[in-house]
């Protein structure tokens, strides 16, 4: 079985994550202390215990999601469980869980493009007035015509008749209107910080292109899929170069999924929390096999 490994994204972060993997798990354990005593603030009491409110910040959460999958990456890998993985991808933030793991940089090196990302997002969201909502059962070509007439973007492509759109708040207000007199089937605002992959993010674009200049990135040594293009990327430069442009274009998550499997991956593995990308490969296609690894339980499995 050819294997291709999957990385959580913003939203799926909750209380408790991770927990059972520090208590049971001496490489969890070390993960979670070095991340800890990188950041200088302790990411193992907001994932472990919260609150909500705190670990969804968009500085907390992207930093949780990291360390949590990274952290299962790890424990599966010493239990000789991903020897026949081929290609690792992740939903937004969850690239650069995937590129850790491919060896493009290494566990602290990833901290610290995580960390960097998400603040810089998080000032972008408090700088502007951003929203986001979710369009559902629409075909792609549709929703593409109607972000360009509402003045907003796809931000996530995610599977089949999925499709997240992202913009200033009071125009995303006006296209969840029009799109329900329109008969969209279902179209509704999600609580989210700030407008996600638009243009509302370009200065976290520019902060993260500064930063991310400075930081060595290194062939990949097993296949990566950039959300940007929903293509392999190999070259160093190129690497660096797509997660600058995925902080402000489309996540073409659906597009990873189709290209993954047409290459040969007969097998997608979610590592991350509440089984979401496991759910979107069930609805691109059912007969594609998955499963989904978070907890202790799941990993002794």
């Amino acid at each position: 079985m050819t294997t291709a490994l999957m990385f959580s994204g913003q939203g799926a972060q909750k209380v408790g994550m991770g927990k059972d993997l520090y208590e049971n798990s001496e490489i969890a354990r070390a993960l979670y202390d070095k991340a800890d005593e990188i950041l200088g603030w302790k990411i193992t009491d907001l994932s472990f215990e919260g609150p909500q409110e705190a670990l969804t910040e968009t500085k907390v959460c992207q930093v949780a999601l990291f360390v949590h999958g990274y952290a299962v990456y790890e424990i599966m890998k010493s239990q000789g469980k991903l020897d026949d993985v081929k290609v690792a991808m992740g939903l937004s933030l969850g690239e650069v869980t995937a590129m850790t793991a491919a060896g493009v940089f290494d566990f602290e090196t990833g901290l610290k493009v995580v960390a960097e990302r998400a603040r810089l997002m998080q000032e972008a969201c408090e700088a502007t007035n951003g929203s986001m909502a979710a369009v559902i059962g629409v075909e792609r070509d549709v929703v593409a015509e109607f972000c360009q007439e509402m003045d907003v973007e796809m931000a996530n492509l995610n599977c089949p008749g999925q499709i997240v759109i992202s913009g200033e708040a009071a125009k995303i207000e006006a296209a969840v209107a029009a799109g329900k007199e329109r008969g969209f089937r279902r179209v509704m605002p999600l609580d989210v910080a700030g407008a996600y992959h638009s243009r509302l993010m370009m200065p976290a674009r520019d902060g993260f292109a500064a930063f991310l200049a400075g930081i060595e990135f290194k062939a990949p040594q097993v296949t990566v899929f950039t959300n940007t293009t929903g293509k392999e990327v190999s070259e160093p430069n190129d690497l660096r170069e797509a997660l600058v442009k995925q902080v402000v274009s489309s996540v073409l998550w659906e597009d990873c999924l189709v290209n993954a499997q047409a290459g040969g991956v007969d097998l997608f593995w979610e590592l991350g929390v509440g089984g979401v990308l496991k759910g979107q490969v069930k609805r691109t296609n059912r007969e594609w096999a998955n499963a989904a690894f978070e907890t202790w339980a799941d990993l002794e499995a």
